[in-house]
């Protein structure tokens, strides 16, 4: 037997079949730093239009996490399709670098300040923690081949971005949206600090929900106002009965609040302690006695709540306190009595409908939580443990009607997830209503395009019902609100402005310290002992949210408005508001013109990462297993705009679809062995039928796969291109040109057109995935022929693909008919493989009837029909001719098909593998089809369509 190996144009490429991620990755990693691949695509892209994508923060508190990695994966992903599609799109890293969780990591190192370390020597430490996290992240981050300006990235601690955060608050200042007051704020007993919106999450809490009585003062102004003169039981108690779960809250109720429209029912009823008169909402009115075990006598009378307004109720036990019936529309009627108690120390609702009334705003509670001492009854407790206190008093002094456990949904502090309070204390705020800021964030919002559209109406609710953002915090680690007041009236300096510009110049060199360690003396002079320099710092959310000014402003990659932002979608209550208010504050508009978000990372079950559960996906162990080129595919391929399950099993899937896609670019790679396009390059009006066919199909892909990354959804490139590779390239096209491409001669057109073809698609291809599989698109782009950039990552969509001309001898329509008799006919021949009829596809040869038209179509592909098909012969018949035992196939436009497949009875060529009733024929080659001998003596087969 003859080896006519050499006479074959068998693949070849040094592109390994196996990827070897984890260990390759960190290799090709180290080259993109070593020769400033982020730098090179920077000078490319100078002087083009920008997109600018503003990196949101990350804290840099512990190592990344698979949240981390996918925020950080869909960033680059679109930076790196925005560089693709020819803008300048830079990418700026940074972290959040203040703020109390660093404070309590560095607590635990080295104390609290004052007990055993300066408040210097403290900052200094904290500084040096975020410093060391920040590294840390740093390294994972680039490990997942996120490429962008890491050795320069913005980090908020940085003297110069710490000076513009004060700058920024000046602004806002400047704009009449700042001022100080004593207001209820979310406090943190284990912080000791006020806590911002975006730090409250909500828990299940069991509370002790209590009826309490308010009698009324006086009874005949009561009867005059329901006009119950003549019914009312002399000397008759009548109460309005609250219900609440925070009885802490009883020492500093000023008010009883009524719904001003709603009806109110003044019932006679009888209980253990006899007869009495109580005032209840109509609705809540059964329950409530069911709860007091009252039965109801009579309905003396009914009113709206406006018509009790300003009537004086006595405190359930402070005896020296009568406390008014003010109106507020925050009442309701979901459950208790449609009375509210009111603190304006100690609730939104209550300080704004008190505000009205002008209760007094009184805040008996602690920095710690405890009452402070002189106030009656539960002075020293903890608010939590005085309510059993309170509830026993009550009892003794006949104000409680009942007592139940109530389990409900209560804010707690998302650091210690312990229940928080509400408690007014001196603060800063930045008020939404006083100048229009509301109004103007509002408006802002409508500019902003918000991806998914439900976003819009999400952070227009919280923006419209939100309270006065609280900005200080009692705390050590952070930007100092670097204000002096007036220690008589409690004002800001007239010359604040200036003031605030002076201290931020210290800060440029000197950082927070600067404002810790200054003397007022240097900035005042005499006038130092008038004001009183303010220590409280300023809420991290702010130092994050003014990052449009501090960042996007103020450096020279970058520009404001950002053209996208993008976050978890938690961050519509955190980081996207903050950047909304204080760029509406500043400048009047949204530092955005987008916003993206993405859901959570739940595992395969639905349930939500927990090292308890153990069901934690670590982003390292994965890049060290699998490589960081799975873990980006698996966020490609996930729907993101809802929550994202990953596991084992799921990143194992997707390492088989990465191997699929892998393996493709590799096949092509290796059949353009010998291909220069430069020199062999078949001009697309010359190249074969079925090669423009596959050009077409790429062309198509591209189109859906740039507007995918243009709308960022992600899964449908994924999807495609999958598609992609393993149906019209894997299972069709790159099967069927393997025998062209294989036995024709090396420069023959027939070889050289389906080159090109491989050529074109694995140019579009490379940059596809480029997005998404960096590493492995940057490892194809060395292995490819021709001159081209350093790095696929400065190179823009590939513009060589053309679309089949509509009018076309084999246009779309003809090819998707092939295609589809292709697929009858390979169900046929499987079906004969398990019957142990048939190995092999080329050992069949298949006689076709058809309908006239599809006869017609398919007889354009002469004895080139068999190569489509993979068989050793195919014949066409008409459709009247189909014998009794052919099997039938169900064409799309409603024909039917007869298939008659079976065993070749002629010799197999020893160089194609084809069987051929002319195998044999030729002296010289006796073992080759007279196709074979043509490609190996004279100039080779003319292939006319495929």
């Amino acid at each position: 037997m003859s080896d006519y190996k050499h006479t074959l144009n068998l693949p070849q490429t040094d592109f390994p079949m196996r990827g070897n991620l984890a260990k390759r990755e960190p290799e090709r990693l180290e080259r993109w730093y070593a020769e400033d691949i982020y730098g090179q695509i920077r000078k490319a892209r100078a002087g083009r239009k920008t997109f600018i994508l503003h990196d949101g923060p990350p804290y840099a508190n512990g190592d990344i996490h698979i949240g981390h990695a996918v925020n950080k994966i869909l960033k680059d992903t679109i930076v790196k399709s925005r560089t693709l599609d020819g803008f300048d799109a830079p990418y700026v890293p940074g972290w959040d670098c203040h703020g109390l969780p660093i404070e309590l990591k560095v607590e635990q190192e080295v104390g609290k300040v004052g007990d055993k370390v300066s408040a210097r020597d403290f900052r200094d430490a904290c500084r040096a923690f975020a410093h060391r996290q920040v590294d840390g992240q740093r390294q994972d981050f680039k490990r997942l081949g996120v490429l962008g300006d890491w050795d320069d990235p913005y980090l908020t601690m940085a003297p110069g971005t710490e000076a513009n955060i004060l700058r920024g608050l000046g602004r806002i200042f400047a704009s009449g949206h700042m001022s100080r007051g004593f207001k209820p704020v979310h406090w943190c007993t284990d912080c000791g600090s006020a806590l911002a919106e975006a730090e409250v999450e909500y828990h299940d809490h069991t509370s002790p929900a209590v009826d309490v009585r308010y009698p009324v003062v006086d009874n005949a102004d009561f009867a005059r106002r329901t006009g119950i003169e003549d019914r009312l039981p002399e000397g008759a108690r009548v109460s309005i009965p609250i219900w609440t779960t925070t009885p802490w809250t009883l020492p500093a109720s000023r008010g009883v609040t009524l719904h001003p429209e709603y009806v109110y029912r003044v019932l006679q009823v009888v209980g253990d302690a006899g007869t009495e008169v109580l005032v209840l909402v109509e609705g809540l009115d059964q329950p409530a006695l069911a709860r007091y075990g009252f039965t109801e006598q009579a309905e003396l009378g009914r009113v709206t709540g406006d018509r009790l307004e300003r009537l004086m109720l006595q405190h359930p036990f402070l005896e020296q306190r009568q406390v008014p019936v003010i109106l507020g529309d925050h009442v309701t009627t979901d459950a208790g009595t449609g009375a509210v108690h009111t603190a304006p120390g100690h609730g939104q609702d209550d300080y704004r409908v008190g505000l009205e009334y002008g209760l007094e705003v009184e805040n008996p509670v602690g920095n710690d939580g405890h009452f402070l001492e002189g106030v009656p009854f539960v002075a020293g407790q903890f608010v939590f443990k005085a309510n059993k206190t309170l509830v026993a008093l009550l009892g003794e002094r006949g104000m409680l009607l009942a007592h139940q456990k109530y389990q409900h949904s209560y804010p707690c502090c998302w650091r210690h997830k312990t229940p928080i309070i509400f408690r007014a204390t001196p603060q800063w705020f930045i008020n939404l209503d006083q100048a229009g800021l509301r109004e103007t964030a509002l408006s802002a919002i409508e500019q902003v395009s918000w991806m998914p559209a439900w976003g819009q109406a999400r952070i227009d609710g919280m923006v419209r019902n939100r309270p006065d953002w609280c900005i200080s915090r009692q705390r050590n680690w952070g930007v100092p609100i670097a204000l002096f007041v007036d220690r008589r009236s409690g004002e800001p300096h007239p010359r604040t402005l200036e003031l605030i510009e002076q201290v931020a110049r210290r800060m440029e060199s000197d950082g927070i310290d600067a404002w810790n360690d200054l003397d007022p003396r240097d900035l005042l002079g005499d006038e130092a002992d008038q004001y009183e320099k303010v220590t409280d710092i300023l809420d991290v959310w702010f130092d994050s949210g003014i990052t449009h000014a501090t960042v996007l402003e103020a450096d020279a990659r970058l520009s404001v408005p950002a053209d996208l932002y993008l976050e978890g979608s938690d961050q519509h209550r955190g980081w996207f508001q903050s950047s909304l208010l204080t760029s509406s504050a500043i400048r009047g508009h949204a530092p955005y013109r987008g916003v993206l978000t993405h859901g959570f990372t739940v595992d395969a079950k639905g349930r939500k990462m927990s090292k308890s559960v153990g069901n934690v996906v670590a982003p390292q162990t994965v890049m060290n297993k699998l490589g960081a080129d799975v873990l980006r595919l698996w966020v490609a391929s996930t729907d993101y705009s809802g929550e994202m399950a990953v596991s084992d099993d799921i990143l194992s899937r997707t390492a088989d679809a990465y191997r699929r896609m892998r393996n493709t670019a590799r096949f092509l790679l290796a059949n353009l062995n010998g291909f220069d396009p430069a020199t062999d390059l078949v001009a697309p009006e010359d190249m074969l039928p079925f090669d423009r066919w596959a050009v077409d199909r790429a062309w198509q892909v591209q189109q859906d796969v740039c507007r995918a990354y243009d709308s960022y959804e992600f899964h449908r490139i994924y999807h495609r291109i999958h598609n992609f590779c393993t149906v019209d390239m894997g299972s069709l096209y790159l099967d069927v040109i393997k025998d062209r491409q294989y036995t024709t001669p090396a420069d023959s057109l027939a070889r050289r057109s389906c080159q090109t073809a491989m050529y074109h698609i694995v140019e579009a291809l490379v940059r596809w995935l480029a997005p998404i599989l960096s590493f492995t698109a940057d490892e194809i782009w060395e292995h490819m022929p021709g001159e081209r950039e350093a790095t696929v990552f400065m190179a823009e969509w590939y513009q060589g693909l053309f679309a089949l001309e509509a009018d076309a001898r084999f246009d779309r329509a003809f090819w998707d008919q092939v295609i589809a008799v292709r697929e009858a006919v390979s169900k046929q021949l499987e079906t004969l493989r398990a019957a142990d009829q048939l190995g092999a596809s080329l050992e069949a040869e298949v006689d076709l009837y058809c309908p006239e038209a599809v006869l017609q179509s398919l007889a354009r592909l002469g004895d080139e029909l068999r190569f489509l098909l993979i068989t050793s012969a195919a014949r066409l018949h008409p459709d009247s001719e189909m014998p009794a035992g052919a099997a039938r196939a169900e064409l799309d436009d409603g024909g039917t098909l007869g298939i008659v497949a079976a065993r070749s009875e002629h010799p197999k060529c020893n160089r194609c593998w084809h069987r051929r009733e002319d195998v044999g024929s030729h002296a010289g080659h006796p073992e080759l089809c007279g196709r074979c001998v043509e490609n190996v003596e004279a100039g080779g087969e003319h292939r006319q369509v495929a």
